[in-house]
């Protein structure tokens, strides 16, 4: 993955260059650099974990929180970072009664 060193924006390959949509800039692909990359293609898939003979207690922390589903009063969670570095991180819920998940940012 290429950024634009003019706007930011992800750069596309686009006739042995990187391409960006944005605003049209334009530069050599460096295959050495390329190489070192870290790419999805090729990589297994991940399979599915049984946890339906695992401890409550070892899934993962719970929290009190109102399930919009079902009104349950308890929810496990988890806390990810999946916007800008500088922004705060998104939490999980899924319900321990019902099995609701939602999410919660800040805003």
């Amino acid at each position: 993955m290429e950024f634009c060193d003019e706007c930011g924006s992800m750069m596309k390959t686009a006739e042995g260059r990187w391409a960006c949509e944005s605003c049209g800039f334009e530069k050599s692909r460096d295959t050495g650099q390329e190489a070192e990359m870290t790419t999805t293609q090729d990589q297994e898939e991940s399979e599915v974990v049984d946890m339906s003979e695992t401890d409550e207690e070892a899934i993962g922390p719970t929290t009190s929180t109102r399930c919009p589903e079902c009104g349950h009063d308890r929810a496990r969670y988890e806390m990810k970072q999946i916007r800008a570095a500088d922004e705060s991180e998104t939490r999980f819920f899924t319900c321990t009664e019902c099995g609701q998940k939602w999410r919660e940012d800040d805003h």
